[in-house]
């Protein structure tokens, strides 16, 4: 399938969506999109894409459709919209980028299959600024004649993992941010730590950042959006929060305890509950801090 002849419809026009399809378009490949924002459409067409009033309208025609969504739930009512409108062809292929649930990933593979429609997952890791360099993960799930198949336009995106059936894309990328968000919440409350004691963050990041307890949020987001205090990785803690219970969940359906993740899932969840909406997820950081002080004060 080449970029030229290939036509995407992409559902979901976010901070992500934009981006992404964005690489597309600059591969020469006709993408269309739609979002129920007035504003995510109007973006879009100024990074050069199509817009459409309905996700069955950007739809109809479409080789790939690519949907981007918030959930689950919103991913499993658009497919409903696309099947009942015949806006789906039999030849297409729908791809989920979605931050889905794995089972529900499952369901709609086999749904769209009975339809004669091929359906991979294929979450991303990197972020906004992964999406904008083309410095994207792609975890895929699904049969591999079809990954290989869309394997030229995902690799527009970044390094491609076929990491399984369908819903094994979702379910590592859920696994994964699990661990992000270990990671972040373990290395903001070390730092802050440090810093009581007298260290200064720069300091001590320097240090754990050139030994074995450095991760993602060390080298990249503790000094590119905490320590700057700008709080804008594009990537909200709701979101962290979601795919954290997703991780678990998935734990808790194979039988396998998380005691850990459950733990930070309740934490995050506090977290989540005290900060703005849609509060960036390294903001957990300045919560820790501001956490900190008041218990500090009390002491006092």
């Amino acid at each position: 399938m080449s970029d030229a002849s290939t036509r995407i419809a992409l559902i979901g026009l976010g901070n992500m969506g934009g981006p992404i399809g964005s690489q597309w378009i600059a591969a020469g490949t006709a993408v269309t999109g739609f979002d129920l924002s007035a504003d995510a459409r109007a973006g879009f067409e100024k990074r050069g894409g199509t817009t459409a009033e309905t996700a069955a309208a950007a739809t109809a025609g479409a080789d790939v459709v690519v949907l981007l969504l918030p959930d689950s739930r919103i991913v499993d009512a658009v497919l409903d919209d696309l099947t009942a409108s015949g806006a789906l062809a039999a030849s297409s292929v729908v791809i989920d980028m979605s931050s889905s649930e794995p089972e529900h990933t499952q369901r709609n593979a086999r749904r769209l299959a009975e339809l004669g429609i091929r359906f991979i997952d294929a979450p991303v890791s990197g972020g906004v600024r992964g999406a904008e360099t083309a410095a994207l993960t792609v975890m895929v799930g699904g049969t591999g004649e079809t990954v290989e198949e869309m394997r030229p336009l995902l690799e527009r995106l970044g390094t491609v993992i076929h990491v399984g059936d369908a819903g094994a894309g979702h379910a590592v990328k859920a696994l994964n941010n699990l661990l992000s968000a270990v990671h972040l919440w373990a290395t903001s409350e070390a730092v802050l730590v440090a810093e009581r004691f007298g260290i200064d963050p720069e300091t001590t990041l320097r240090v754990v950042n050139g030994s074995s307890g450095r991760s993602g949020s060390s080298e990249v987001k503790w000094p590119k959006f905490i320590l700057t205090e700008s709080y804008d990785s594009g990537f909200a803690a709701q979101l962290m929060l979601k795919d954290a219970r997703i991780a678990t969940g998935l734990a808790a359906a194979v039988g396998t305890p998380t005691r850990l993740g459950e733990q930070l899932v309740d934490e995050w969840s506090r977290a989540v509950d005290a900060l703005p909406a849609g509060a960036d997820h390294t903001e957990i950081a300045r919560f820790l801090r501001e956490t900190a002080e008041k218990a500090q004060e009390g002491r006092s």
